[in-house]
């Protein structure tokens, strides 16, 4: 008469298959999720920068001067961080009719700018 014996539960190379699966399942969620992270942080970064230089740009059609001022540079407080921003006025072409840029950096010697914004400012009528 033969016995017959059966099989219960999982060899151990079946385990170590199991466990090298999930490993690196595991590793590719936790590659994906990290690089997700990171975009976030991207994402605030130029968000916030947009707004600095955007705010910038608002003093500067409040203010109204000109001609506009080339070169300036100057700093902003926003999100508990300092952000650096420098301001070129460009010829368009039409001397009454100006493109500025603001550029905005975490540094202050702007090795990398983290956004730029430009917009067109023209000459004010003059009051009589």
């Amino acid at each position: 008469m033969g016995l017959t014996s059966k099989q219960q539960g999982m060899t151990l190379l079946e385990v170590m298959v199991a466990l090298f699966i999930f490993a690196m399942t595991g590793g590719a969620i936790m590659k994906a999720a990290s690089e997700h992270l990171n975009g976030v942080g991207q994402i605030e970064e130029i968000t916030i920068a947009t707004w600095v230089a955007n705010n910038q740009l608002n003093e500067l059609q409040l203010e109204r001067p000109w001609p506009l001022k080339n070169n300036r540079k100057g700093r902003a407080e926003m999100a508990e961080r300092t952000w650096y921003w420098k301001q070129v006025v460009k010829d368009t072409g039409d001397s009454d009719f100006k493109a500025v840029e603001v550029s905005v950096s975490l540094d202050e010697d702007f090795n990398d700018t983290i956004t730029t914004v430009i917009t067109y400012f023209a000459k004010p009528a003059e009051s009589s």
